[in-house]
């Protein structure tokens, strides 16, 4: 049978990590929940360690680099499986089942599952409407919690040390190796990245910003104007 650890890199978010924490830790199948802070400057540290669970482990960093923070993770992890889980995403019960229920064969290398943006409003709507249809053109993104074999991951290098597309990144390399399975089972992610902004000027710069790394600009040097959006 395989275990599951889930992996989770935090910066600032002092107002979202109590939720994400109490969906995780109802979650019957994960043996550890494992925190790579990156620093952070607000409440974040304190509330992930006056939160009461033996499954919890905090690996504080002085790196804000979600691909680095989510390698490190790695190291600490024992499971059989790594479970990637932004600190916004919020996993639903009987998703820790579904990864096992998949898992156990050999040509699985991992998968996603379904995102539902939070937030009731139109910019949410449309995300979530948007997500299944970049997947069948070949993106994929880390905010649908991506579950991976840990010897699979080791053989393709693990997550670049990029600021963002770094799921992508994996993800082309997780498909040359075996099966990757999209789960029905949603999970719910924020649209907080939207809100109090222009969407259509968040998104058109989210637009550029991927075309440039499908024609092979540097992750690191986009991620130089990739904000903070906490």
């Amino acid at each position: 049978m395989n275990s599951i650890s889930i992996i989770t890199p935090t910066y600032n978010e002092e107002k979202t990590i109590i939720g994400t924490l109490d969906a995780m830790t109802r979650l019957v199948n994960p043996k550890e929940i494992i925190i790579v802070d990156g620093g952070s400057t607000d409440r974040t540290v304190e509330l992930i360690e006056q939160y009461e669970s033996s499954k919890l482990k905090l690996v504080k960093t002085d790196f804000a680099n979600r691909g680095r923070q989510l390698h490190e993770g790695t190291k600490h992890a024992s499971g059989d499986v790594f479970w990637f889980i932004h600190a916004d995403t919020r996993p639903k019960q009987g998703a820790g089942g579904q990864i096992l229920k998949y898992m156990k064969y050999r040509e699985v290398v991992g998968g996603n599952f379904q995102v539902i943006f939070s937030g009731g409003t139109r910019a949410a709507s449309f995300l979530t409407w948007l997500y299944p249809h970049l997947s069948s053109i070949g993106l994929v993104y880390g905010d649908s919690a991506f579950f991976i074999r840990a010897e699979t991951y080791e053989e393709v290098g693990g997550f670049k040390d990029y600021p963002l597309f770094e799921d992508v990144e994996i993800y082309r390399k997780l498909l040359k190796k075996g099966r990757w399975m999209y789960l029905q089972t949603p999970v719910e992610t924020s649209s907080r990245r939207f809100e109090n902004h222009n969407f259509l000027w968040v998104f058109s710069k989210w637009i550029v910003k991927q075309g440039l790394y499908w024609i092979g600009f540097p992750p690191r040097i986009l991620g130089k104007r990739y904000k903070a959006i906490r």
